[in-house]
């Protein structure tokens, strides 16, 4: 295929995506704002105000980039595995598959529409906490380049496992099971500074922490961990999830019935 009907093929796709869930958007980008905005209210306004202080900020500006964080990872996944399971139970993703488009340009037109979603989630998470509390964020850079990387990464596994999903129970496996055990883990609601170093060492094999204090560094200028790392580790299983995904795709095992 020529540049331009890979183009063509990639901005269809993403843009397919895009209009899916919003033109559902009572479903897709209303309850995660409402539930983050319950987090606000209970973690950060009534508890917050007896936690006093974490990292030099009050409570509420201490867990708010972690919300975030957590608004935009969770959005990022659901959209990928749903849409693209969707697809496969339908059999439709067989006309792409069969299509000479590319794997590559199939997997990003999805796994940036679910890029799309978490950003937007993320952006209108943001406004709500403004309600909350004052946010001036400290290395715009750092923040942009590690929420847009985050959301990424997680589509891409979204992509994966709607891949080796084989029924609709299969695509809730591994977010109830997996994702938000490892994102209530990731230090988006407290610092593992108050952990004794066992569990100090413990909670940084978490994956989601290195993201979550990445970001909180970008807005509030405070980390737990070192930032570096945490951007050496989200390119690594951004490049593993890539080539694993169109392994997956090339093979076509579970792809075809």
């Amino acid at each position: 295929m020529n540049p331009a009907a890979i183009w063509t093929s990639f901005s269809t796709i993403f843009r397919r995506e895009v209009r899916r869930f919003t033109r559902i958007w009572p479903q897709t980008l209303v309850p995660p704002v409402i539930t983050m905005s319950l987090y606000f209210v209970i973690f950060g306004s009534l508890i917050g105000s007896r936690i006093g202080e974490m990292g030099g900020y009050s409570y509420m500006e201490f867990v708010v980039p972690g919300l975030i964080m957590m608004a935009v990872i969770t959005n990022s996944y659901a959209n990928v595995v749903s849409s693209f399971y969707s697809a496969k139970f339908q059999r439709s993703v067989e006309e792409l598959l069969v299509s000479p488009t590319p794997n590559w340009v199939v997997m990003a037109g999805y796994v940036l529409g679910g890029v799309a979603r978490g950003l937007i989630v993320g952006f209108v998470v943001t406004i709500i906490a403004m309600l909350f509390t004052s946010l001036s964020v400290q290395h715009i850079g750092i923040t942009i380049l590690i929420v847009f990387l985050t959301s990424v990464l997680f589509a891409l596994a979204g992509f994966i496992n709607a891949i080796f999903a084989n029924s609709f129970d299969d695509i809730s496996i591994i977010p109830t099971f997996v994702l938000t055990p490892l994102t209530y883990l990731g230090g988006v609601f407290y610092s593992i500074d108050l952990l004794s170093p066992f569990f100090q060492g413990l909670s940084k094999l978490n994956p989601i922490l290195y993201m979550v204090n990445a970001f909180r560094y970008g807005v509030l200028g405070v980390s737990d961990i070192n930032v570096v790392w945490a951007f050496t580790g989200v390119l690594v299983f951004i490049a593993l999830l890539a080539g694993w995904g169109l392994h997956l795709m090339r093979h076509g095992k579970r792809l075809r019935h």
